[in-house]
This record gives C-alpha cells, structure tokens and sequence, in this order.
C-alpha cells in the first residue's frame, strides 16, 4: 500500500484550475479494483483501462496515498480529502459509510495544515506541519496508537507524540509505523499487530500493541523514510541501506528484529507489496525481492520453498526483467502488482492483473513490466508523473506547464 515515503511529491494545479489560462495542467487516472469507488470514477465497478477522472478539488493535489480500497489526495493547501471504503472509519468523515464515490474533505482536520498522509488496509493516518499525528479507522489490533484496540472514524491526535514531532506516517495491513523528526537514537515507532514480528522485538512475542513502542535494532541510525504494507516493515537510511523486518518473504522466516538487506547498491526508495518488495537504486536501478520473482504472490508449495526457511540476510535482490537500457525514475508496489515510471515518464506495470489493476485492458497477469497508455497526448511534454498504488488499484498523476501544449494534443 502506497504511502506517504512512497510517492513522489508533484505541486501542480488541477486541469480544471489551468484551464483556458497560464500555469500548469495536472491530470489523475485510475483503474483497478473499484467496488468500493475506489478509483474516484464516480461509479462502483473495476477498470481494465486508465480512466482520466474530474476529481474537482479546490486546489492542485500534492500527494496520493492509496489503501486497501480507499484513497486519500493532500491538496497543495494543506487538506485532506479521501474517498472509497469507509465501513472501518477509514475516510475519517466522522462517519462510518460503505463507500465514498468522490473525494470529500476530512473537515476535522482542516484547522491544521497537513503534509503528509498514509492508507493502510482500513485505516489512515495523517501528519501536520506542527508534527501532529492524527489516525483514524480500523483499530482492532491497535494500529491507531491511541492506547486502545477501538475504531473511530474521525481523525484523533495520538497523544503519545504530542511533545515529539512526528515527520512520518506509514499504515500497513495491521499495524504503523512512525518516523520522528531529527531523533536518531530511537526515531522509529511502531503499534498495531506484532504477530509477523513487524513491530520488531516484543515482551514474549506480543500479539498486537495499541501504545507506540520504539523499533529496537534502527538506534542511532539516520533514517530517512519508513514504509509499511501487509504484516511487512521496512526502513531507509540517510545512507542508502535498507533495513526490513516482519513477515518473511517466501520460502523465508519471519523477522522479528530489523535486518539489513545484503546489498552495496545504494537505494533511494523502496516500495512493499504483501509479498514481495521493490527497491530502486540512485543510478535508476529496479530490483525485486520476494514473489516468484516477477511480482504476483507465489504459492509457497509451487515454489518447492515450503520447508526451506532461510534468514532474510540470505536474500537476492533480482534486477526487474525486461528494463535493458531504461531508467526508471519511481517504483510502487500494490498487494500483488508492481508499477513503475522511467526517465522518459513510461507508466509501466506487472504482476497479478485479476481486477485490471495493470491498466493493460485485461484480466491477464503479466511476469515483466508492460506500458501502459495514457491517452493520445505526447509523452515528451509532460514533465512530472507520479504512480501511486492501492491492494488492487493503481493511480498515476502527472503534469506539464501550459506553455508546453501543442494545438493538436
């Protein structure tokens, strides 16, 4: 699940804000999974093909974090909107509703200035300019952090940060994960489910935690960002090293303490499916841990990994295949689908494509990166795209200055 380390910010405003005069013209698609209106289509149902959609905010979108079927858009000023499922709480509409069809204002939050925004399975988690956490929707294993294992569907602060200046938020399956501003000696919490070993080391293996506990094993490392998806964690340093701990990937054991991954690539981002993992290196690398190699959950059984359970510090990244040659600029990872986007601003995705969330027109799973069409309009003139991806849904945002336009697009 996407979240807020995960996506490349773009400032930019709205095609409808630009249209006709200066500035600069932003388009959203979508398609995927949408039975829950998801995808912001205004309509429940699935899409097989990119949908550019009319979300009619009142500022341009600075940020996308999509959760198992809800999303959340961080306008340029501060606000939050979400749309989607809501029967946990989730959207933080101070109301519990089956779905959401269009983007509507968290109105509870808007005396703060929001910068940064999570979607977990059916929960979310919101973060202000002040270092303010505010959390929301399913609590039943604790990840809202409020001491508690109840849900709400309003937005409430965790106390627990409120003298510590809280940088970022990551919602996983069941459980969070918070990065502190400036803390190196213990700047990563964690509440929620602990059962994978996905908050790190628990008093006799905890179940669940509703109280944030720092994550033992990251002291006095420089993080930079924290993600979370499934029952997996993971952690970036400043430095470039990776560090990922909870559930094991497949035909591996679960870690219960952060370990860092064997490699001496120097990575910049990495992105979590439920199973498998992205990470992308400085020199415009893609490479892949976990999966049967290419993305889609593999059956443990089928891979003749069922009695081996090697440690995570025995792990091989693997390059993407099918990307010779190309730099690839922003990695996303869904459940079980996998997205990227290269140099020259190609959405590409693979993996499992059952609710059409590769965006190639089909139900067909796809073992190598495919591109992706987005309309008629010429790739070279834009100059910003960003792909964000939810459980089963995929969104792209991308923009260009008006200027830049050719009569003819």
């Amino acid at each position: 699940m996407m979240t807020m380390e995960e996506a490349t910010k773009a400032s930019s405003p709205s095609s409808s804000a630009a249209a006709g005069g200066g500035g600069e013209e932003e388009e959203v698609w979508s398609w995927g999974a949408g039975t829950d209106g998801q995808l912001g289509t205004g309509r429940l149902g699935d899409e097989h093909l990119p949908r550019l959609l009319s979300l009619s905010l009142p500022s341009s979108i600075s940020l996308l974090a999509c959760g198992g079927a809800h999303a959340i858009a961080l306008s340029s000023g501060g606000r939050a909107f979400s749309w989607g499922r809501g029967i946990s709480g989730q959207l933080g509409h101070g109301e519990v509703a089956s779905n959401c069809l269009t983007p509507k204002a968290v109105t509870s939050l808007e005396g703060y200035f929001i910068t940064g925004v999570s979607a977990g399975w059916s929960h979310s988690g919101f973060v202000s300019d002040a270092g303010c956490l505010f959390t929301c929707g399913d609590g039943s294993f604790g990840q809202l952090g409020h001491g508690n294992h109840e849900s709400c569907s309003s937005p409430a602060e965790v106390s627990y940060f409120s003298s510590k200046h809280v940088d970022q938020i990551a919602c996983g399956l069941r459980h969070s994960l918070v990065l502190l501003k400036g803390d190196h000696k213990n700047g990563v919490y964690g509440f929620g489910s602990c059962k994978r070993g996905q908050l790190g080391p628990t008093s006799n293996r905890t179940r669940s935690t509703g109280l944030p506990q720092a994550i033992q094993g990251l002291e006095n490392i420089e993080i930079a960002s924290v993600v979370a998806s499934g029952d997996h964690s993971a952690a970036l340093s400043s430095g470039g090293r990776v560090y990922t701990w909870g559930r094991g990937f497949p035909g591996f054991s679960d870690a219960h303490s952060p370990v860092e991954l064997p490699s001496s690539l120097q990575i910049k981002q990495i992105a979590l499916g439920w199973n498998h993992a992205l990470v992308l290196t400085d020199g415009g690398e893609a490479f892949i841990l976990g999966g049967n190699r290419h993305g889609v959950l593999g059956n443990l059984e089928k891979l003749g990994l069922a009695n081996n359970t090697p440690d995570v510090s025995t792990l091989v990244l693997e390059r993407v295949p099918g990307l010779d040659g190309i730099k690839v600029m922003q990695i996303a990872a869904g459940a079980e689908h996998s997205a990227l986007v290269t140099e020259d601003l190609v959405v590409m995705t693979w993996g499992w494509g059952e609710h059409g969330q590769l965006g190639l027109g089909s139900a067909c799973d796809w073992i190598e990166p495919q591109e992706v069409s987005l309309g008629h309009t010429l790739s070279g003139h834009w100059a910003k795209c960003s792909i964000y991806c939810g459980s089963g849904f995929t969104f792209v945002m991308r923009s260009r200055t008006s200027s830049g336009l050719h009569q003819d697009d």
